[in-house]
C-alpha cells in the first residue's frame, strides 16, 4: 500500500478537535466486491470470460495474467471505476488483490498502460469466442429448459470524444457516437448478445445474422422452445419480418404511423373521441387488420392502439405474427409494450455501468470494452435473482403482473422496501453493498476482512454472502 506522504488535519467543529491522517493499515472502500467475486467464481463468468481470450504475450515474462486483468476490469465497473486510469490507484487496493487472485502483500496489480496494452491486443477470433461465451453462459443460467424466451433487441447512443475508429457524427443524436446494440433475454434480464455498430449504421445492420446464429445455439440447446423477439420501431424494415418468419419465431416489431394506417384507424379515433367528450374518461381501443406496404413482400398483421385522454391523442401500431393477436390484439399489444422493460436494461448498462465510456482509439478494443461492461451486468443481474426476495402478492387471484393502478404501485413500494437488492439498480448495489470501508488483514492462516459495526447496511452484507455460499458450484474449471 502507497501512502503518499505524512500529515494531519485537525477541524474545530465539535468539542474536541478532530484529527485526521492518512493510515499505515491495509484499508479499502470497495469491500462488498468480495461476496460477488465468491458468487464468480461459483457461475465461472470471469473464468470464462478470459479463457476465450488469446494471449500472444511471452509467458515466462508475463506479471499479469488475462484473468487477472479481466476481473480488475470488470469488478472496477461494477464498483463504478469504468476507466483503465482508475487502476492507476487501485492496483495497490487489497480488495481488488484478493479478486485478481493475490495477496493483500503481494505485489501491485496491472498499471493503466498494462491495462491499455492488454485492450488494444484483442484479435477478432477472440471477440468470436466472446460471443459464444455470452451465449454459453445465457443457456446455462436456467435449472430447466425453458418453454419460451422473450428476446429483446435494441440499440443505444454513445458519444465518442476524439479520433476513434468507425465514429461518425450522427443527424438524430447531433454527436459523434458509436451504436451498441444489444439482445437481452425478458425472462431473465441477461445481455444474450452484443454488438458495436459504427456511429450512423441502421440499426438493423447485420440483426438477421445475430439472429440466425442465436435462434440455431438456442434451439439446439432447447428443442421445442418457442422464441418472441420484440423489437421498436426501428427495426421495422422487411428484412427483420422475413428472417423472423424464416426462423419461425414470433415477432412483435413497432412500425411508424403512415398515412394509410391513419386512413384505417380514423373511425375508430373518432368514435374514441366522443366518447371521451362525452364521459370525461379516458379512451383505450384497438384496431387490428392485415396491411401490406409496397416494400413488403406480403401481407402482415398490423394492431394499432388508438388512445385519447386529457393530454391528447396518441395512436401507435405493431407488426405481429403472434396468433393470439389475431383473437387478442389488445393483449398482444400491451405484452409488447412490456420491452420497456428490455428498455430498463439497456439503461443500466449504458448509465449504470457506464458502457458508454468506450474511449479506445481501435474499434476492436472499443468492441471488447462494451463486452466488459456488458459482463459486469450479467455478474450483477444473476446475483440479483440469486439473493431477490419479494412480498408477498397483494391480490392472491391475481399475478402481480396484473395489478393497475394504486395496487401496483403499492406493489412496488413494498417491493422497494423489503427487496431493495432484487430489483435494485447498480448504484443501489454500489450504496448498499459495494461501497463500505473495511480493514483488510492477512494472517498465517486467513485474510481477515474487517468491516464497521454501525454500517448500516451490514444486514445486506450478510444476507447476500449467505444466499452466494449456499449455492452449489455450477462451473468447474477443467483445464
Amino acid at each position: 500500500m502507497i501512502i503518499q506522504s505524512v500529515w494531519q488535519k485537525s477541524f474545530d467543529f465539535f468539542d474536541k478537535p478532530v484529527v485526521v491522517e492518512p493510515s499505515e493499515a491495509e484499508l479499502t472502500s470497495d469491500a462488498g466486491l468480495l461476496p460477488i467475486r465468491q458468487f464468480d467464481e461459483q457461475i465461472g463468468l470471469t473464468e470464462q470470460f478470459a479463457a476465450a481470450l488469446t494471449d500472444l504475450r511471452y509467458q515466462p515474462a508475463v506479471d499479469h495474467k488475462l484473468a487477472e486483468m479481466v476481473r480488475m476490469r470488470i469488478f472496477g465497473i461494477l464498483a463504478d471505476y469504468p476507466d483503465q486510469n482508475d487502476h492507476d490507484v487501485l492496483r495497490s487496493d487489497p480488495v481488488f488483490k484478493l479478486i485478481a487472485g493475490r495477496s493483500p502483500d503481494a505485489n501491485d496489480l496491472a498499471s493503466q498502460p498494462t491495462l491499455s496494452r492488454f485492450e488494444n491486443a484483442i484479435d477478432v477470433r477472440s471477440l468470436r469466442r466472446l460471443q459464444d461465451v455470452f451465449i454459453d453462459q445465457f443457456i446455462a443460467s436456467f435449472d430447466e429448459p425453458p418453454v419460451r424466451l422473450t428476446l429483446d433487441i435494441d440499440p443505444f447512443d454513445d458519444p465518442t470524444h476524439g479520433q476513434q475508429q468507425l465514429t461518425f457524427f450522427h443527424g438524430y443524436y447531433r454527436q459523434y457516437q458509436y451504436l451498441p446494440r444489444v439482445i437481452t433475454c425478458a425472462e431473465n434480464d441477461l445481455v444474450v448478445m452484443a454488438c458495436l455498430l459504427f456511429g450512423t449504421a441502421h440499426p438493423t445492420l447485420g440483426a438477421g445474422d445475430d439472429l440466425r446464429y442465436l435462434v440455431r445455439r438456442l434451439r439446439e440447446a432447447f428443442p421445442g422452445v418457442r422464441i418472441h423477439l420484440r423489437a421498436d420501431s426501428g427495426f421495422g424494415v422487411p428484412a427483420m419480418y422475413e428472417v423472423s418468419e424464416h426462423l419461425e419465431i414470433d415477432y412483435t416489431i413497432g412500425i411508424a404511423m403512415n398515412a394509410t394506417l391513419k386512413k384505417k384507424t380514423d373511425a375508430l379515433h373518432d368514435f374514441c373521441m366522443e366518447q371521451f367528450d362525452q364521459t370525461g374518461q379516458s379512451q383505450r381501443r384497438f384496431a387490428a387488420f392485415w396491411y401490406r406496404a409496397q416494400s413488403w413482400s406480403a401481407q402482415r398483421w398490423v394492431v394499432v392502439k388508438v388512445e385519447v385522454h386529457a393530454q391528447g391523442t396518441n395512436r401507435r401500431a405493431v407488426v405481429t405474427n403472434r396468433p393470439g393477436a389475431f383473437v387478442l390484439p389488445g393483449a398482444a399489444y400491451d405484452e409488447y409494450t412490456n420491452r420497456g422493460e428490455g428498455e430498463n436494461r439497456n439503461k443500466e448498462l449504458k448509465g449504470g455501468l457506464q458502457a458508454d465510456r468506450l474511449s479506445d482509439h481501435r474499434y476492436l478494443a472499443n468492441l471488447f470494452r462494451l463486452y466488459l461492461h456488458a459482463a459486469a451486468y450479467n455478474l450483477l443481474a444473476r446475483l440479483r435473482r440469486v439473493v431477490a426476495d419479494p412480498p408477498p402478492p397483494l391480490d392472491a387471484e391475481l399475478p402481480d403482473e396484473a395489478l393497475t393502478g394504486g395496487q401496483r404501485r403499492q406493489l412496488h413500494n413494498r417491493r422497494r422496501q423489503r427487496d431493495p437488492l432484487g430489483e435494485g439498480q447498480p448504484c443501489t448495489w454500489q450504496t448498499r453493498l459495494i461501497k463500505v470501508a473495511a480493514r483488510v488483514s492477512e494472517r498465517a492462516r486467513r485474510v481477515l476482512v474487517e468491516l464497521s459495526g454501525s454500517w448500516p447496511y451490514l444486514e445486506h452484507y450478510r444476507c447476500v454472502s449467505d444466499r452466494v455460499m449456499s449455492l452449489v458450484p455450477a462451473y468447474a474449471d477443467t483445464s
